[in-house]
C-alpha cells in the first residue's frame, strides 16, 4: 500500500492557515486550545499532513477572525500578480520590513516609504 501525497488544495489551505495564524500573532497552542485539539494537530494541519474538514475550517476561520474564503485563497489554482502580500509575511525579510515600518511615527514619512516601494515594484515590471 502506498502513502498518498496531500492534495494540492489541502496544501494551499494548510499554508493559508499558517499565514493567517502568524499574521494575527496566534500561537499554535492558542489555536489548538480554541479548537479543542492538540498543538501537534494544528502542526499537522499547517503542514498539510492532515486534511481540515469543512466544519473545522469554519471554526479555524472564526478563531482567526477571517472569512473562510481567506483560508481557501489560491485553491482554485489561479495566481495573481506575484505572491499574496499576506503570504509574504511568513517570510523573514517582509516581516522585518513591516516591523520596521510600524515603528515610523511620521505619517508623511510612511507615505514616502510606501511610494518608494510602489515605484520600485512598478519599475521591476517594466
Amino acid at each position: 500500500m502506498s502513502v498518498k501525497s496531500p492534495d494540492p488544495v489541502d496544501l494551499v489551505v494548510a499554508h493559508n492557515i499558517r499565514i493567517q495564524r502568524i499574521a494575527r500573532r496566534v500561537s499554535q497552542t492558542e489555536l489548538a486550545d480554541a479548537l479543542g485539539v492538540t498543538f501537534q494537530q494544528v502542526q499537522k494541519y499547517e503542514r498539510g499532513i492532515n486534511r481540515v474538514g469543512a466544519g473545522r475550517l469554519v471554526r479555524i476561520a472564526a478563531v482567526l477572525d477571517v472569512p473562510v474564503t481567506a483560508l481557501l485563497d489560491g485553491s482554485d489554482g489561479e495566481r495573481g500578480r506575484g505572491p499574496s502580500p499576506l503570504a509574504m509575511m511568513a517570510q523573514r525579510q517582509p516581516y522585518r520590513l513591516v516591523a520596521a515600518f510600524s515603528r515610523i511615527d511620521d505619517k508623511r514619512l510612511r507615505r514616502l516609504v510606501v511610494d518608494l516601494v510602489d515605484r520600485l515594484a512598478r519599475r521591476r515590471g517594466a
